[in-house]
């Protein structure tokens, strides 16, 4: 066997191949590494000297099924290729490669190089019929090996789980019996904090809200960890992945689930890939037993909500609705096109982005494309609104009740949380007492660790009483009037709504609750809309649309009425200077300014107001009328105060305006020549006067 290996093989590196398969193999298996690295000795022994000895360990804890890319196999194979290598050590066969493409391509290489292949029994050369065919019934049987290991595992694994006895991993929120059922942690505080996630999921309706919920109220959850030893329980502030652990996880709605994701196979640069974790539907999981255990939701309530969690998928809005968005659109994500039948985006125009449009961009994939439809959405919002009306109000709503309950609902919850946790500190304070009392006094050592980890727990249950101190002074009680009111806006449903504390939030998730889908067809003037409900039933409705340049607000007609008369005889600046002072704001309640001026005079088709116009007309102000007649601009109030003077002036603080047929009437000037009566001081005849000395 040693005549195989001849002086031009010890000329080159004897290189020591090292493998195993996984990470917990190299951690926990030790005694093979050992057993591997000894070859190194096997190599001395053939007659290699200790420099030309290469051991390749790179490998440790990769597998060689062909799926992922060695690091070390490629070393080892680059370097037999160019001629560096004598001969390979191995333990056996498997550890080299465990498919045919990589054993048979190395057996190739070598046998081209004149490489030999080494384990703890034999020498073999490449180039002898003989050993090529025992190592080619090795790899085979190593091949073989593993997958009819597989097979098995998979078929004993599939077996356990159709039975609902296997658990990869139980949850915090459950235990594992001693005779392999599972039940509810019997930790209340552990119980309560599940129940609030579902709860919170119940009133927001994402994921994401309830998350952002947990921050803000600072409410930990129960995570397990993994590691090595014996299981525990850590609290620690969510994250959207814990969250959404629990929604999705059917073992929460007391049922057994097995096979939920599958591992899809495919080649890439000539080698297999493996993409793990892709979701099954729920028809095609391996295993699904319903009513397997004490669950804190029933199923049905599992299935709503993850209808409700693929609808909020906004990856996939042309196909389903996505979550409920920020802004003042009611509809976002349940408008079709009918024309084309693609979804209608919302889109915010304006320069403070509140002017909401509806618009399909279906067909919008080149800038030469025009859209099928866009609208504004403050009429189509307002019919769909009325419409919701007239379902809902026959119903009954019992608002009021819910309303009542959700004042406090939040300072209730977060403090029932913080007394669960109270509950717990103030157990392990008692604990670290105990411990502390029990050691040695006069062990100083141990003694000032436990009364340092009991000094702890002491300030930690300090603190936690104040908290829910602080929470019980923030809370609040509605009064009897406060309920009765409540009550009464629960009986006028358009009111509630219309309310400027209403959440637009929860008005949108009202209006998916009971519409499914809402199509739009546009027809020159006209918006048809065919409404969907949940149910089946549906009903149409038309509304105008606005032409281009109209405006869904209007500016009200006292304003509309000041601006024309006055555009008559001053300049702009001059109206916008008069229409801030006077408080008079545009139809969004802004204030004004010389663009909107502009713009409002041209939606109205109002002149702009021209140098010299008044003066044509032969119309004075006060200030020109005084000094037409010679006198002061007081006097001339006067004149006008006692009617002698007719003015006229479009709203109280607005500019006078006098005509010259008034200003030069008999009666006016001879009121500007004489002297006016003035008004007496007092309206008591006795009021005598102040003489100053």
């Amino acid at each position: 066997m040693k005549n195989k290996i001849t002086a031009e093989h010890l000329l080159r590196q004897a290189s020591v191949y090292v493998r195993q398969s996984t990470a917990s193999q190299v951690i926990e298996h030790r005694e093979s590494q050992r057993l591997q690295y000894r070859l190194v000795d096997r190599a001395k022994e053939l007659g290699w000297s200790k420099e030309r000895i290469i051991v390749i360990d790179s490998d440790l804890g990769t597998s060689a099924t062909g799926s992922v890319n060695r690091v070390g196999f490629q070393e080892l194979l680059s370097a037999v290729s160019e001629g560096k290598v004598g001969a390979i050590f191995s333990i056996e066969a498997s550890r080299l490669a465990r498919n045919g493409r990589e054993w048979h391509t190395l057996l190739e290489v070598c046998g081209i190089m004149r490489t030999v292949l080494v384990d703890q029994e034999a020498i073999y050369d490449l180039n002898l019929s003989n050993d090529r065919l025992v190592l080619g019934l090795k790899g085979e049987m190593s091949t073989m090996e593993l997958s009819l290991l597989k097979e098995r595992s998979q078929a004993a694994i599939q077996h356990k789980a159709s039975r609902g006895e296997l658990y990869l991993s139980v949850p915090a929120a459950f235990i594992k019996t001693q005779d392999n059922r599972l039940e509810k942690n019997p930790d209340r505080r552990i119980q309560e904090v599940i129940d609030l996630v579902f709860t919170k999921f119940r009133q927001y309706g994402t994921m994401r809200r309830v998350y952002k919920w947990f921050l803000q109220a600072k409410i930990e959850v129960p995570v397990v960890s993994n590691g090595r030893g014996p299981q525990t329980i850590a609290w620690r502030l969510p994250s959207t992945n814990t969250i959404m652990k629990i929604l999705d996880n059917p073992i929460y709605a007391g049922a057994y689930a097995y096979g939920r994701t599958k591992t899809e196979v495919t080649f890439k640069d000539g080698r297999k890939r493996l993409k793990k974790g892709i979701r099954k539907e729920q028809k095609d999981w391996d295993v699904l037993i319903l009513d397997h255990h004490e669950g804190y939701i029933q199923w049905a309530e599992y299935e709503n909500n993850m209808k409700t969690l693929a609808e909020n998928t906004n990856k996939k809005r042309p196909i389903v609705k996505g979550s409920v968005r920020g802004g003042e659109a009611m509809l976002g994500g349940l408008l079709r096109c009918g024309h084309c039948g693609g979804k209608l985006s919302v889109k915010y125009q304006g320069r403070d982005g509140n002017h909401k449009r509806y618009h399909c961009s279906q067909k919008q994939d080149s800038a030469k494309e025009k859209s099928c439809m866009s609208f504004g959405g403050y009429r189509v919002d307002r019919a769909v609104t009325e419409a919701l009306f007239k379902v809902l109000s026959p119903i009954g709503l019992e608002a009021s009740v819910k309303a009542i309950e959700k004042i406090n609902d939040k300072s209730k919850t977060i403090t029932r949380q913080r007394e669960l946790e109270l509950e717990e500190a103030r157990y392990e304070a008692l604990r670290a007492k105990r411990q502390y009392n029990a050691v040695d006094p006069d062990n100083r050592l141990v003694a000032a660790t436990l009364e340092k980890d009991w000094n702890d727990a002491l300030i930690r249950v300090v603190k936690l009483e104040d908290k829910i101190a602080s929470l019980s002074e923030a809370s609040f009680w509605l009064s009897a009037e406060e309920k009765a009111e409540i009550g009464e806006l629960s009986q006028d449903l358009p009111r509630v709504w219309n309310h400027p504390n209403s959440s637009a939030e929860l008005k949108k998730r009202i209006i998916r609750t009971v519409i499914k889908e809402i199509v739009v067809y546009l027809k020159e003037d006209k918006i048809r809309l065919i409404i969907h409900w949940e149910g089946g039933e549906h009903n149409e409705l038309e509304v105008l649309k606005n032409k281009s340049n109209q405006r869904a607000l209007k500016i009200d007609v006292e304003t509309k009425k000041i601006i024309t008369e006055l555009a008559r005889i001053m300049p702009d600046k001059h109206i916008v200077a008069f229409l801030n002072r006077s408080g008079k704001t545009t139809a969004k309640g802004h204030t004004w300014n010389p663009v909107r001026l502009r713009a409002f005079r041209s939606n109205n088709n109002i002149a702009v107001y021209r140098e010299g116009e008044r003066q044509e007309r032969a119309d004075f102000t006060v200030d020109e009328a005084s000094a037409k007649l010679g006198v002061s601009k007081t006097k001339v109030w006067r004149l006008i105060q006692q009617k002698i003077l007719q003015a006229k002036q479009v709203c109280p603080g607005a500019p006078w305006v006098i005509s010259q047929k008034d200003l030069e009437s008999e009666a006016v000037n001879k009121a500007a020549r004489s002297k006016l009566p003035k008004r007496p001081r007092s309206q008591n005849s006795k009021q005598q006067m102040l003489n100053f000395q």
